[in-house]
């Protein structure tokens, strides 16, 4: 008697917990909407997150009603990769889309307290370091300007290569140094040529503002020119 009560109660117990497929299907779909919520609101915090603070933007409010301006955050690589939902964790910006996530045009970079640009395919670009002079009194007639404003990107695949090359190694002219990436210091203005095929080429000058506690960088950024999207003959 108590094994058959034993038995029954097992067999009654598994019934209990037997979920229907359609139930199972429900349950499933309303989980899919609440993933696809938290996802949006995820999305919406990172947005918060990763803009400037309401202090950066007022310190330069009257350099942001000029034409082509504007403030960046650039997050650290190693750190926010694969901790934010944005793609490679907002450690990259775009001056012509204005977006962190990385992407085909994305002109600029951040890991290892080490500016960067040029990332995929026979992208490159040049970076100098202007020293502590106000953003907005750059333009391409600043020494160090100049031979960014002049270059011509190849359309030819192999010189793109070899200007990757260059980019790489960096060269000096006219007293200033230039590289695909350069060391990020706080109070220091920035000249950037980036050359991204088939999306765009801007010449950029930005000054990095901030060092937050999170290890993020605030950039404050004026777009010099943007060239015609340059192109790699197939």
């Amino acid at each position: 008697m108590i094994r058959f009560l034993l038995v029954s109660f097992v067999v009654i117990t598994a019934f209990l917990f037997v979920v229907s497929p359609d139930v199972a299907a429900q349950d499933r779909a309303e989980l899919q909407v609440k993933m696809e919520s938290l996802r949006d609101q995820l999305q919406k915090k990172e947005t918060i997150f990763l803009a400037p603070s309401a202090e950066d933007l007022a310190a330069y409010s009257e350099f942001l009603k000029r034409p082509d301006t504007g403030m960046a955050r650039l997050m650290p690589r190693e750190k926010y990769r694969t901790s934010l939902l944005i793609r490679e964790g907002g450690a990259y910006y775009s001056f012509t889309k204005l977006t962190n996530e990385y992407t085909n045009g994305s002109d600029i970079g951040l890991e290892q307290g080490t500016l960067r640009v040029g990332f995929a395919g026979a992208d490159f670009g040049f970076l100098t370091a202007l020293g502590d002079v106000p953003v907005e009194s750059v333009t391409e007639e600043h020494p160090g300007v100049r031979l960014l404003s002049a270059f011509s990107p190849p359309s030819a695949e192999p010189d793109a290569r070899e200007q990757q090359r260059r980019s790489g190694s960096g060269f000096e002219a006219e007293g200033f140094n230039y590289r695909g990436f350069l060391p990020a210091s706080v109070n220091t203005t920035y000249a950037l040529r980036s050359v991204c095929y088939d999306t765009s080429d801007v010449l950029v000058v930005f000054r990095v503002t901030r060092l937050d506690t999170d290890g993020s960088l605030i950039l404050a950024w004026k777009l010099l020119r943007k060239f015609p999207v340059p192109k790699l003959a197939r």
